[in-house]
């Protein structure tokens, strides 16, 4: 779980906006809509999920990490905001 207040606060906005998006889904199948809008709608919550799982990670990554990330992942004298966001765009990435 995210560890800053800030954090918490963008995983719930995140998590709220996930769920309308499920609930308009349930009313649209319910309602018969055709394939191509579910499918849109689909594709959006998916890329929501992706965001919240990147913004999770990232919190864990700098918590887990703090000052010694440097170290962990990418050396000694490294800058460690630098060494989390590079592990976060391969992380990114994946998720695309």
């Amino acid at each position: 779980m995210p560890h800053s207040s800030e954090d918490k606060k963008r995983a719930i906005t995140r998590l709220r906006r996930i769920k309308g998006q499920a609930d308009a889904l349930e009313r649209a199948i319910e309602a018969g809509a055709d394939c191509a809008p579910l499918l849109q709608q689909i594709v959006a919550m998916r890329g929501a999920t992706n965001g919240l799982m990147a913004e999770v990670m990232q919190s864990h990554l700098r918590e887990t990490f703090g000052a010694g990330a440097d170290r962990a992942v990418g050396g000694a004298g490294g800058d460690h905001d630098d060494g989390v966001e590079g592990v976060m765009k391969i992380l990114r990435t994946y998720l695309k």
